[in-house]
């Protein structure tokens, strides 16, 4: 699943190609994809609309519209959007088509059917349930050290499984949890509560260190609009790994072979010697 990194370059990348646009029609192929619109109401809400703006809120990707509407979007595990010409085939797994004057068209495809949208009022997106749930944005000022510190205190599960919690810390997943510990040397398992002001504070530098560096490694990436995996999915910062996907591998630190165990049903990668209990 794309965490906050690959969620921003994808809005940025659509921010280039359709911002100013107008809908001419709105298709909603697949009817589950939006549960909260008819495809009828998906339709009339979005047609002859003009997109403002692509913004970004946690995962979730934000289109907002002339008529005072923001449609939201959340790719889950396999969404994406491709611009097609007017000569080109929807590709399979095709679940919505918005169709500009131009005679282009952005498509949103997602093979594992996990993608989701909702037509709300603009003015309501922030009271929105999955909208409100979310903590603030880790490179905002509302994500401050004294912030996390409370957050850690108030709870008292294993770290990694805090740090994936949309409503504790937004848009870290997997990945840029594991990232962000390891360069932080805390153990994926180690108690919130038990976290030192001094750990803590290097907890907070290194999730705001790991999100920029993935960002900036992204941004180099010439993203083909007809084929936007290579904005966000793997992409350059794959060999930037400390530790994530490196079992059994050197430490880039120390040397030691990299560990893997399992939380919360999901892999967590580890050195032994740098992230000590």
């Amino acid at each position: 699943m794309p965490e906050l990194p690959e969620v921003e370059l994808v809005t940025r990348f659509l921010r280039s190609l359709v911002c100013g646009q107008r809908i001419v029609r709105a298709e909603l192929v697949r009817a589950r994809l939006a549960p909260h619109s008819t495809p009828e109401e998906f339709a009339g809400a979005l047609s002859g609309t003009q997109i403002k703006l692509v913004a970004r809120r946690g995962k979730h990707i934000l289109f907002s519209l002339d008529n005072d509407r923001t449609l939201v979007t959340h790719l889950r595990m396999s969404g994406r959007f491709m611009l097609l010409n007017s000569d080109d085939e929807n590709p399979r797994f095709t679940h919505a088509v918005f169709h500009f004057q131009d005679g282009v068209r952005l498509v949103f495809q997602d093979q594992r059917h996990f993608g989701f949208m909702r037509i709300a009022r603009t003015t309501e997106i922030a009271d929105l349930p999955e909208v409100k749930k979310l903590a603030p944005e880790p490179l905002s000022d509302e994500f401050s050290v004294e912030y996390l510190r409370a957050s850690l205190r108030a709870s008292n599960r294993a770290i990694k499984e805090f740090l994936i919690d949309q409503s504790r810390v937004c848009g870290l997943g997997n990945i840029y949890a594991a990232e962000a510990l390891f360069l932080a040397q805390v153990h994926p398992s180690k108690r919130t509560s038990t976290l030192s002001r001094q750990r803590t504070a290097l907890l907070h530098q290194a999730i705001r260190e790991i999100i920029t560096e993935a960002i900036d490694a992204g941004s180099t990436l010439n993203a083909d609009p007809s084929d936007s995996d290579s904005a966000y999915y793997g992409g350059e910062y794959e060999r930037y790994w400390r530790v994530y996907a490196r079992e059994g591998l050197p430490c880039v630190e120390c040397g030691a072979a990299i560990k893997r165990l399992k939380q919360a049903g999901r892999s967590t990668f580890y050195c032994p010697k740098c992230q000590k209990r």
